[in-house]
Formats: C-alpha cells, sequence, structure tokens
C-alpha cells in the first residue's frame, strides 16, 4: 500500500483517535494533506500509520509537505523559529573527531551528552580499554526531518567520509534515533550500544521486579535496543504506556505544538506508574522538562552511574564541552 494513497481512505477515524495532534484540529491524514501550513505541527510519531488500516502514515504525508515547503522556499526553511537549531546543527557545531582514528567508535550523538556527560564519559573511558575510539557528533536527523533534504544529504556525507577517512569499520549507537536514521546510509556497520556492552562485558545487572517501559517512536516496532539490553536487566519488562504516542519532543513540533507536547506528559502521569524506563535521551529530558520527575534513562542504571538530568542552559555547555574533549 502507498503510503500517499488517500483515496483508500475510509474515513474510519482511527488515526484521529490515536493521535492528540490530529485530535485538536479535528482532521484526518487525508485532510492534513491538504493543510500544509499544519505539517510542522506533527511530532512524526507514526502512531497513525500504525493503526490505519489501509498502512497510510501521516508521518510520511507531514515530511513530504515539509519538503515541499522548503522547495517553494527556494531550498530554504522560511519559518525562522527553527534559526536556533539550524544555527547550532547545521552544520554541527560542537563535532569532535579527536579521538575517532579506531576500527570501532562510540558515536555519541548530541542529546546524550547533553543530559548524562557523566555516562557518556564513563562509556568513553571504558571502551577505550578495548581501542574503541569516540566521536562526538549530530547524526542529522533534525535537519532532514525540517525538509531540508539536501542539507541532511551532505551532514550524512561529511560523517560517513570522517569515518571512512579514519578508518572506521564500526560505529556504536547510543541513540535510536541516529541509529535509524544512520542505518544503512554509512559504509561502516551500525551496532548499539548495548550490543557492544555485552560483547565486551561493559556494565552491570540492572535487577528490579518490574520494569514499567516506554518505547522510544523509531524503535517501537523493533524494539531492538531492548533486545540488546537483555543481558542487563533482570525483571518483568513491561509495556506500560502504549497510551502515549510520543514523548512530545519529536518532529520539532513541540514549538507549535506546546498544549499537545504538555498532554502527552500528563498522559504518561495519568498511568499511576510510579516510574517509566526509555532508553532515549530526547525522551527523558522530554519528560523531565514538563514535569514528570520519574522518567529514568536504563544506559546510566546499566553503568552504574547516578546522575541528575540538567535543565535550562546546562546541555548545550555540556554538548559545547564535547568539542574539546
Amino acid at each position: 500500500m502507498n503510503k500517499w494513497d488517500l483515496d483508500a481512505c475510509i474515513h474510519c477515524g482511527k488515526c484521529t483517535r490515536s493521535c492528540l495532534f490530529l485530535e485538536k484540529y479535528g482532521i484526518d491524514l487525508p485532510v492534513l494533506k491538504e493543510k500544509p501550513e499544519l505539517a510542522y505541527h506533527c511530532f512524526l510519531c507514526g502512531t497513525c500509520g500504525c493503526v490505519c488500516p489501509k498502512g497510510i502514515d501521516g508521518k510520511e504525508i507531514a515530511l513530504d509537505s515539509r519538503r515541499k515547503l522548503v522547495e517553494d522556499g527556494g531550498g530554504k526553511l522560511l519559518d525562522n523559529s527553527y534559526d536556533g537549531l539550524l544555527l547550532e546543527k547545521n552544520p554541527y557545531k560542537f563535532a569532535n573527531y579527536r579521538h575517532s582514528k579506531k576500527k570501532a567508535v562510540f558515536f555519541t550523538g548530541c542529546n546524550f551528552p547533553s543530559f548524562f556527560p557523566k555516562t557518556t564519559d564513563k562509556l568513553v573511558e571504558e571502551f577505550a580499554k578495548y581501542d574503541v575510539g569516540v566521536v562526538y557528533d549530530c547524526c542529522g536527523k533534525p535537519i532532514e526531518e525540517l525538509g531540508l533534504v539536501s542539507e541532511a544529504a551532505g551532514i550524512i556525507e561529511r560523517i560517513n567520509w570522517k569515518l571512512k577517512e579514519s578508518g572506521v569499520e564500526q560505529v556504536i549507537m547510543a541513540c535510536p534515533n541516529c541509529y535509524y536514521f544512520l542505518k544503512g546510509r554509512l559504509d561502516a556497520e551500525i551496532i548499539s550500544v548495548y550490543e557492544k556492552m555485552a560483547e565486551l562485558k561493559i556494565g552491570n545487572i540492572y535487577q528490579k521486579e518490574r520494569i514499567p517501559m516506554y518505547y522510544p517512536c523509531p524503535d517501537r516496532k523493533a524494539r531492538k535496543f531492548e533486545y540488546d539490553m537483555k543481558p542487563f536487566l533482570v525483571g518483568k519488562v513491561e509495556d506500560a504506556f502504549r497510551d502515549v504516542q510520543c514523548c512530545g519532543l519529536g518532529g520539532c513540533a513541540a514549538g507549535k505544538e506546546a498544549d499537545v507536547a504538555q498532554a502527552l506528559t500528563d498522559r504518561v502521569k495519568a498511568s499511576r506508574e510510579p516510574e517509566l524506563y526509555t532508553y532515549c535521551a530526547s525522551c527523558i529530558c522530554s519528560f523531565r522538562r514538563r514535569g514528570y520527575e520519574d522518567a529514568k534513562h536504563l544506559l546510566p542504571l546499566i553503568m552504574g552511574i547516578d546522575e541528575k538530568v540538567p535543565l535550562g542552559k546546562t546541555p548545550i555547555l555540556n554538548r559545547a564541552k564535547c568539542k574539546f574533549k
């Protein structure tokens, strides 16, 4: 089924009922296609595509609209509300390949070292014992999701060139967004950080009777990261947040839909779960920023590191420090 075959839509309303954004505007996916002005209001979580009986995917519709808006703008994003993001990430100002001349490197991404700097440093230290290097960079996903296709392609080309120049054959990802965005787009092999940690016997067992898991959007179907994490978890892992479609940070939409982003966190609170566990730093920071204090990232727990998630200006300062490590 073509993800844009809107003629196949039977107007069952499942997409609208599954998405707080669509529900807010009282629209379904064919109407979303007709309203390109709402393209940047979509969180790109893909939930609508999962529930649609015809396989129509609102994420692809919104992305297609974003790309066309950029084309109509002469290849530029005319919405200046993203100027700060573009200034930092196009190209990424805090990239650092100083320690990349190894066969395997740990690719930190931008958000994990922003919110978990101590865990990042500990992983770099432990990996170094096995001759694994480190790369501090942004994968380029936020740029591509804004509809800036050629710029994102240039970012990926630059990353690939730098890795090849350093002789890198394997890239280890802490971030599921980086993993799925760059998978198949680099010449080097891409694996998750948990797979490499299990191979090298880095990290500890995290034991809890019950682990209520929130699955990040990119890994919600495959659950590859959860599978790779199994050697480190003892306890019953439960899919406890099925009604929460997104953390509120996806698709760069939070600035347009602050009320929807907050409502997504409120759904977590309404679940009455005592804690939320996940493996995405972006999800953690989004929930914490919106008042949910019991969101925990499993990687610091497995590494035995207790660190408070910083808010305010501290995360960008942490990213900036990576430039000089």
